[in-house]
């Protein structure tokens, strides 16, 4: 059905009931899936969140329920932006050198990152993350074929499907990563890399301090969204690792505040 065909308030339900579904939604998959201009899609999102039935995020919508203390499950935000996660999981797992000791921080960009390491020989894997480990648990601890160890942290599971608290923060303060490629919420210029859980933050601050390198990952639609709490600086990042969609504004200031900005190329 087209733009013109397609009457208003039929559009709004149908956006309603992605939302409802998937707990949040991209304004550029709305576009692709509704056939409409992005402005149309953003019109419509402002009419839904003044009526109280979604909350407006930066490059989309959630839950009416959700809010900047809050994000949807590990099976939600799978699905979301997953070409610029591509970009992304490909660039940095370029980073990862055989034989190294490298984290993995929770969240999907970090997921798609793992999926590229499993062929790289000798490496210790050390994750907070219950799909990472699963991911990465077929041959047990210590896998044969690549040589590759898993060390999980223990802890207490989010939402997002990663362990934080004290036990996680103990077991990772007891050891040393030569990288560590950590996820975000939502980055800015101002708040640097945040997250909605402050349990989550804190862990994630433990894997920083114990990594010799750190590379953040996060496609261009994280650029501009806070979350409640602040794990790290943007003058404390290593490698940010992004997608060829950041814009021209973020290029400049990442460019200038983190060690170096790397950009993943989009697939069409």
């Amino acid at each position: 059905m087209t733009e013109i065909a397609r009457l208003a308030p039929q559009r709004r339900a149908l956006i309603l009931d992605i939302v409802r579904r998937d707990g949040a939604v991209r304004v550029a998959e709305l576009v692709e899936q509704l056939g409409v201009s992005d402005m149309t899609i953003r019109r419509d999102l402002d009419v839904l969140a003044r009526g109280g039935s979604l909350s407006k995020v930066h490059g989309g919508a959630i839950k009416a329920s959700m809010t900047t203390g809050d994000e949807p499950p590990f099976e939600t935000k799978a699905g979301l932006e997953s070409t610029a996660k591509a970009a992304v999981a490909e660039a940095a797992a370029a980073l990862v050198k055989p034989g190294s000791v490298v984290a993995l921080s929770g969240g999907t960009t970090s997921y798609a990152v793992a999926t590229r390491l499993l062929d790289v020989p000798g490496l210790t894997v050390v994750t907070n993350s219950l799909p990472i480990a699963e991911l990465m648990r077929p041959h047990g601890a210590e896998s044969p074929s690549t040589g590759r160890t898993l060390l999980l942290t223990g802890g207490s599971p989010t939402k997002s499907a990663s362990l934080v608290g004290p036990l996680a923060d103990q077991a990772i303060s007891s050891l040393q990563v030569d990288l560590l490629i950590i996820g975000a919420h939502g980055v800015s210029e101002r708040a640097g890399a945040t997250t909605p859980n402050l349990a989550e933050a804190q862990t994630n601050r433990a894997l920083i301090a114990s990594a010799t390198q750190v590379a953040l990952v996060a496609d261009h639609t994280k650029w501009g969204v806070v979350g409640l709490s602040q794990f790290i600086s943007l003058s404390d990042i290593d490698y940010y690792v992004s997608d060829d969609g950041l814009d021209d504004q973020a290029r400049s200031a990442l460019s200038e505040a983190v060690g170096q900005l790397i950009l993943g190329e989009t697939l069409p």
